[in-house]
């Protein structure tokens, strides 16, 4: 018999692979997608006893997207993990009007359109599980990393929405992951490296323990997930706190300097 699919994006590092080797532990074949080269990925899951198929594409456009999607054709996708996304550091008047639509093209675009896809065939057979990976940097204003923080926003948002609209199909899951400051690759990516505080510190989430929060949600059948007790308590006091002050609170973290 052929084992369930899961497709997993963002999955060459970091959550999204720690995701896949949650999944393949668990039996389900992988369709993984990023826009970073593999590496070794596909061996090391391979060896956990599933198929395997990796896919480099750019996951901001329809067609990075469409490219995704026909790898799987003519299997049905059982898993969805829409886990890419882009950061990008520094003060945005400084910014290149292309970088910021991609992260705004990757983070929101992107993952609305492979989100509204696949659930559609979910919905129709009232059977699937989504995880999305959303933040806790949706709930504070992000100087300095100003339209991260703003997709992510969306996004926490949206997938609440789109779980009421889905409460009728009891047989789909969508649950929110919602990680703080993890030890991935992203903080380089984003241009938030050793000189800020967020990009030297040391005391990052493990991305495995944040991968394992969120598939346990997702298996339990829970709406969202906030990794980590401390991201709990800011995600509490960002209904209490001005948002003036958490925007300077974000400013010590992310400017560039604040390292020092």
């Amino acid at each position: 018999m052929t084992n369930k699919l899961a497709v997993i994006t963002g999955a060459s590092s970091g959550i999204g692979l720690e995701l896949a080797k949650l999944a393949a532990k668990d039996g389900y074949d992988l369709l993984l997608a990023a826009d970073t080269p593999f590496g070794d990925v596909k061996a090391e899951l391979e060896a956990l006893g599933v198929s395997v198929e990796t896919l480099e594409a750019d996951l901001s456009t329809l067609e990075g997207v469409d490219g995704l999607l026909v790898r799987a054709t003519g299997r049905r996708i059982d898993l969805l993990c829409a886990n890419a996304g882009h950061g990008l550091g520094h003060a945005f008047l400084e910014q290149d009007v292309s970088e910021w639509r991609h992260v705004l093209d990757t983070n929101v675009t992107g993952t609305l359109y492979l989100l509204q896809s696949v659930l559609k065939s979910m919905a129709a057979r009232n059977d699937g599980k989504v995880l999305a990976t959303g933040s806790i940097a949706g709930f504070i204003p992000g100087s300095f990393n100003a339209v991260y923080n703003g997709t992510k926003a969306f996004v926490d948002n949206f997938t609440e929405a789109l779980r009421n609209e889905l409460k009728d199909f009891d047989g789909v899951t969508l649950t929110t992951l919602m990680p703080g400051v993890t030890d991935t690759k992203f903080f380089d990516r984003a241009g938030l490296g050793k000189d800020t505080d967020v990009g030297a510190d040391d005391s990052k989430a493990d991305p495995a323990k944040v991968a394992k929060d969120g598939w346990d949600a997702l298996q339990a059948g829970k709406s969202t997930v906030v990794s980590g007790w401390y991201n709990k308590l800011q995600v509490a006091a960002a209904g209490v706190v001005p948002q003036s002050m958490l925007a300077e609170q974000h400013r010590k973290m992310a400017e560039p300097g604040s390292a020092h």
